[in-house]
């Protein structure tokens, strides 16, 4: 099977097999071989890799990713391209594909039952409806994977590596710091898809830490923090905090903590670093306990 990266044999593809893309699923395939070239570049990919794919689609970066890795796993959501994968995967002895929803896989039993491989990498040209549920779901787990690759809406790109006092700083922005180095790799313009999306993209790589870059006594508390912030962002943190469900902390609790921290009872939560949350997290659990 010939390289589908490029807009000839991926229309031959989507025409030989009928293939309607899905709006439900975001379906937008990658035709332009450099970039592909840049996503293999960003994740370092080498042949003692396992790579878990996410969404691949017809395979156009599939193909790539088997012939520089150990091993591929593919999941793919929608049943209808299976077939396809089947097709234009036959050539290649080290994929799986799996027609499963990624959040449903149990990744962790998978990678227990491979063995022989290096390291761990996630590569995904990400659906735009489902990117951050996949990114934080993956973040979080326990799964040893030391760097993953997405493809993602730009203004989501910048929304995961920007600081604080920015327009597009946010929990999205927290969260990814917590668990990884955000890095942009390439910007991808909407012509390098078929079918064309009305916005641009970008490949950015998340390499994980080892160890949290902060000290944070209850992880689940700073979270539950930081998304009371950002969910009104326009209230300051007293108020915000104070009147937020599911927080045990009253107004006088959150000011005495921020004056310990040196911060006006003013202040808003999208000025703080990810150290000053972590900071307020161990000062409010210490005035609740």
């Amino acid at each position: 099977m010939a390289a589908l990266a490029n807009p000839q044999n991926t229309l031959a593809v989507l025409q030989k097999y009928k293939f309607n893309t899905q709006k439900k699923y975001g379906q937008n395939f990658l035709i332009d071989p450099h970039v592909i070239d840049k996503i293999i570049a960003a994740a370092e990919i080498d042949r003692e890799d396992f790579i878990i794919e996410i969404g691949p689609g017809i395979g156009s970066l599939t193909q790539y990713l088997c012939e520089h890795a150990k091993e591929v796993l593919a999941v793919e959501i929608d049943k209808n391209l299976i077939p396809i994968l089947e097709d234009t995967l036959q050539g290649y002895s080290n994929v799986t594909v799996l027609n499963e929803d990624i959040l449903k896989v149990d990744l962790s039993r998978i990678l227990q039952e491979k063995r022989g491989f290096r390291s761990v990498k996630v590569v995904a040209n990400l659906p735009y409806y489902i990117t951050s549920p996949v990114i934080m779901s993956l973040l979080e787990s326990k799964i040893p994977v030391e760097s993953f690759t997405f493809m993602v809406q730009k203004e989501v790109a910048d929304r995961m590596r920007v600081g604080p006092g920015t327009k597009d700083y946010g929990a999205l922005s927290l969260a990814v710091q917590y668990y990884a180095k955000p890095e942009i790799a390439v910007s991808v313009p909407p012509n390098c898809f078929i079918p064309r999306p009305k916005v641009g993209s970008a490949v950015i790589k998340l390499t994980r830490y080892a160890e949290a870059p902060v000290d944070v006594k209850n992880e689940k508390q700073m979270f539950r923090l930081i998304r009371a912030s950002f969910n009104q962002r326009r209230k300051t943190l007293t108020n915000g905090l104070g009147n937020a469900p599911g927080l045990p902390f009253d107004k006088e609790q959150i000011q005495e903590a921020l004056a310990e921290m040196e911060l006006p009872a003013t202040v808003r939560g999208e000025t703080l670093t990810l150290e000053q949350f972590a900071q307020l997290s161990n000062l409010l659990s210490e005035q609740f306990c």
